[in-house]
């Protein structure tokens, strides 16, 4: 596999030092909270609700089994024994100690890991499809170009205080995993005449102005990729909103300003910038996408497989939901879903992660993935060893057959966590999950996408939900409204309110009512949610959430 460590490890080492003598001057009283808040921030460092956050970046999602075993030592020496997966295909420590964490980041630099550009106004985690190298459906690998793209921003002098923070994520297959136009630029690779090149959107993002990205470029070739992405950051930077945090975002640039005009200022700057690119960003995309090679695979009989889906029942449900088509016969790429029912969505102990290392290592050709929506995926598995793999996922209670499925649900921290939070998630999370499991449900719904969010920040993407939920306070009480018809993915949709929003105790009552209209409404078993949807249109599922109380 690729090998993510960055050249310069020196330099990594370097920044934690500096961090280091920060937090020292923070706690002997040189620094302020407020002086030491940009510092912090610049090392991924966050103040939550009851203490820090420290989130550390997996560049793309890509991990070793040696990585990852050191995110299991950290959690088991610096916070209670877990880790939380992000939706930027990261990982996050909620209970370290602000003296604890230069050790951290002394010992994540070791095995080539930091936390740098994972908070403030800069340039977050570039983004990809989870299997990218593996999916039956990919045309071009985008990792070579991901690694371009972070190698390029980290610690870019020019983009370090930005108006806000900013976020790109590239695709290179037929279905877009990377949900491209939901960030504030977003690549989709294709090929145009025989060259290759990039669809370029921009303008995308969530928060409490949630908007779809715009297509700025048709075509792209590959080699104006970061002379392009350049002019457009340092058009942002010159003409974004620096008086309002609010409306600071790339999407309201656009947006107040028109495509059109942003794209001309944006046109003119690329034709500046280009002059200074003389071939070095190509010299080293050619040297990732050679270091992207495939793994070796191997070639042999699968019958082991099919007999143990034949026999074992629970296996086989398994695999129907849990793998996903590789592009090599014999191979398949595992989900493994950090979703157990009633359990915190995302979270994973020490123990999990090592044992992930473990099968990466002895069935995975050493790779590992963090996906966005907060499970992990093994990319490459040969079919006869999935019975080894799922026997040890079960013993570790991670062989959950529900990736894709009701309780596969992304959700923020919520107020358990975070200073921002309105509402809970993660409450409501756990008690859908079961619900649905214990009413025989589960597998009968079929494919959703449901997504929480504990305020309007959506750092739980419930506007791409086919079903969302939006955690606020009214008057001091929790107050949840759904949204419906939300995707990123086959069709890029923001999900449109419902209606009024539900108690606390009334959340699981109306999703239970919603769901079972669908299950009437569909046309067969194979129309998901999303499709009954998008065919009936809001009014039955309305109906659904909001019933007519019947008359006296």
């Amino acid at each position: 596999m690729f090998d993510v460590r960055p050249v310069d490890t020196d330099y990594v080492r370097h920044r934690a030092a500096q961090f280091r003598a920060q937090v020292e001057r923070r706690l002997d009283g040189s620094l302020t909270e407020d002086e030491f808040r940009p510092l912090r921030l610049m090392n991924g460092v966050y103040l939550q609700l009851h203490a820090y956050m420290l989130r550390i970046a997996i560049p793309y999602g890509t991990i070793s089994p040696d990585q990852m075993r050191m995110l299991a030592h950290l959690a088991e020496t610096y916070d209670k024994g877990y880790g939380h997966w992000t939706t930027r295909q990261n990982i996050q420590f909620n209970w370290p100690k602000l003296v604890e964490i230069p050790d951290m980041l002394d010992k994540l630099a070791s095995v080539g890991m930091h936390a740098i550009q994972t908070s403030g106004n800069t340039i977050r985690n570039v983004t990809t499809d989870a299997f990218a190298g593996a999916a039956a459906d990919e045309y071009m690998d985008p990792r070579p170009y991901a690694e371009l793209l972070r190698s390029w921003s980290t610690d870019h002098a020019e983009f370090q205080f930005l108006p806000r923070k900013f976020k790109i994520a590239i695709s290179g297959a037929q279905r877009d995993r990377a949900l491209v136009a939901a960030h504030d630029i977003g690549l989709r690779l294709i090929q145009k005449d025989g060259q290759t090149g990039f669809e370029v959107w921009v303008g995308g993002g969530l928060g409490r102005t949630p908007l779809l990205g715009k297509v700025i470029r048709d075509f792209l070739p590959e080699g104006d990729l970061l002379a392009y992405i350049e002019a457009i950051i340092s058009t942002y930077n010159l003409s974004g909103r620096r008086d309002n945090k609010y409306k600071a975002r790339i999407k309201i640039t656009v947006h107040e300003r028109g495509l059109d005009v942003f794209k001309a200022e944006v046109e003119e700057e690329f034709q500046n910038r280009r002059r200074d690119f003389q071939g070095a960003d190509r010299e080293a995309l050619a040297i990732f996408r050679d270091r992207f090679a495939a793994p070796a695979f191997r070639n042999g009989p699968t019958d082991g497989y099919e007999a143990e889906r034949a026999r074992n029942g629970a296996f086989r449900s398994w695999t129907d939901t849990n793998l996903h088509a590789h592009k090599i016969d014999g191979y398949a790429s595992v989900i493994v879903t950090f979703k157990t029912h009633g359990e915190t969505p995302g979270d994973a102990s020490a123990d999990q992660m090592r044992l992930l290392a473990d099968l990466a290592e002895q069935y995975g050709h050493d790779d590992l993935r963090i996906s966005h929506d907060q499970n992990v995926v093994l990319p490459h598995v040969h079919k006869s060893d999935l019975p080894a793999v799922y026997a040890a996922l079960q013993q570790a209670g991670l062989a959950v057959a529900n990736a894709g499925l009701t309780s596969d649900i992304i959700a923020c921290p919520g107020m358990d966590y975070c200073t921002l939070a309105t509402a809970r998630s993660i409450p409501i999370a756990q008690e859908i999950a079961t619900h649905f499991k214990d009413a025989g449900l589960e597998d009968e719904i079929g494919k959703l996408n449901i997504r929480i969010s504990g305020c309007i920040n959506a750092c739980g993407h419930h506007h791409l939900g086919h079903i969302g939920i939006l955690g606020l306070d009214r008057a001091g009480v929790e107050n949840y409204q759904i949204t419906l018809g939300g995707d990123g993915y086959d069709i890029p949709a923001i999900g449109e309110r419902a209606g009024a929003g539900f108690p606390y105790d009334q959340v699981v009552p109306a999703i239970d009512r919603l769901l079972r209209a669908y299950l009437e409404v569909r046309a067969d078993a194979s129309e998901r949610f999303i499709d009954a949807y998008r065919r009936l249109g809001p009014a039955p599922f309305k109906a659904a959430l909001y019933p007519q109380p019947a008359d006296a």
